[in-house]
């Protein structure tokens, strides 16, 4: 906790928070702070649920009832916001994901001489992947093959008699 001048008083999450403020490091400039994250836009900065989490120093009598229908606006607050922070990420990411695609794009076609001995390795698994394939399929045929021949010599013995 840090004290200044004019009364404010500064409370700090943790050492490494107090450290830096005590350097008189911007917050909106160090890159794993709230702060930051909120104003480059990666966390959401308006939103009417943060209003719930406003302190409010005015004593409230006691009552059971009051307290249960609280703690059910609480939940219902949180599963509120945490809905509207999967959607902000989701709109954010969507972006992003075309970024990355092109990204991928442009290293494959400066880099495809990494691929061709991967792809030759590719095709030979894909014969090799066809051929027991095919193999399968004959074995199969034959058993069905046996197995109508052996029911075809049952029925001609059961004629038969």
């Amino acid at each position: 906790m840090f004290v200044r001048n004019d009364s404010k008083v500064f409370r700090f999450c943790r050492s490494k928070c107090a450290k830096n403020f005590e350097k008189k490091r911007n917050p909106r400039k160090t890159a794993w702070t709230k702060s930051f994250r909120k104003s480059r836009g990666k966390e959401m900065a308006v939103d009417s649920t943060f209003e719930f989490e406003k302190r409010r120093n005015r004593p409230v009598r006691y009552d059971r009832e009051l307290m249960g229908t609280t703690i059910r606006a609480m939940q219902r607050v949180g599963e509120i916001r945490s809905r509207r922070e999967q959607m902000f990420y989701e709109r954010r990411m969507k972006d992003a994901r075309k970024e990355s695609v092109k990204a991928d794009k442009v290293e494959l076609k400066s880099s495809i001489e990494l691929l061709v001995p991967a792809a030759a390795d590719k095709e030979k698994v894909l014969l090799n992947v066809v051929e027991t394939q095919k193999l399968k399929t004959a074995a199969k045929n034959q058993s069905k093959a046996a197995q109508k021949a052996a029911k075809a010599a049952k029925e001609s013995a059961d004629m038969d008699e």
